[in-house]
């Protein structure tokens, strides 16, 4: 079954899960070939923006323990009624450069960091003028390089889901019928925990850096996984 997810920047390690439960339910090989067969998962581009979410925040791993990044938008007048695709991002302010010593400061002696920080870096550099390209350019980087063989498609109406999926793993979530997916629009926040982790059998440990000093932390960003696992990413996201 397809789900529906809110844009997210750096999402949280159980956004991807969703996101490959797509493919292991369509029995899709990982990672996948050149060419190969593609999963839908679809984003909400319909949506009002919405303050104290996913959607300009993430959560890291660092020295300190667990640490969040935030972005400013532009604020306009209506700005609370413009869809989300239309909300621009705010660079009159220091914060890109903040949040590039502070990834580097938290994952310079992680295993894969060096691996990938060029080419993530590359996305923020470009300074893509809208939350959702700048959002969706991230998304679309981790998938690559995590390997899964998902097809983001962006709605094009808003609507609300009424009833709830019969089909495992969701079972008693959210379902949209316009799109026919479970809707984990409103499941994944970072005010509320969820169980996705737990429903798809992934709830386990990887390797952290400041793990000895603080423990396994869940729920972080996906770039805590990536710059730690590399391309065992995708063994941590799916059983194989």
């Amino acid at each position: 079954m397809p789900v529906l997810l809110n844009t997210a920047y750096f999402p949280p390690i159980q956004y991807f899960a969703a996101l490959s439960a797509c493919c292991r339910q369509c029995s899709f090989s990982f990672p996948v070939e050149n060419g190969g067969s593609h999963a839908v998962a679809y984003v909400e581009a319909c949506e009002n923006y919405q303050k104290q979410s996913y959607r300009n925040r993430c959560h890291f791993y660092s020295a300190s323990g667990m640490q969040s990044l935030t972005f400013p938008v532009v604020h306009e007048n209506g700005t609370h009624t413009l869809p989300i695709s239309e909300i621009r991002v705010d660079y009159s302010r220091p914060w890109l450069q903040q949040h590039k010593r502070a990834i580097v400061s938290a994952y310079r002696t992680s295993a894969y960091f060096e691996y990938y920080q060029d080419e993530l870096f590359a996305i923020l550099d470009r300074r893509p003028e809208t939350l959702w390209e700048l959002n969706m350019s991230v998304i679309r980087f981790f998938i690559e390089k995590i390997g899964i063989p998902v097809e983001l498609r962006p709605t094009g109406t808003f609507s609300l889901s009424s009833g709830k999926c019969t089909e495992a793993p969701w079972t008693g979530l959210p379902y949209n019928g316009e799109y026919g997916a479970c809707d984990l629009r409103e499941v994944i926040h970072p005010k509320r925990p969820d169980d996705i982790m737990d429903r798809l059998d992934l709830k386990k440990p990887y390797f952290q850096v400041f793990a000895r000093k603080y423990g396994f932390i869940t729920n972080l960003s996906v770039m805590d996984l990536l710059f730690n696992e590399g391309p065992d990413s995708i063994s941590y996201l799916v059983r194989i």
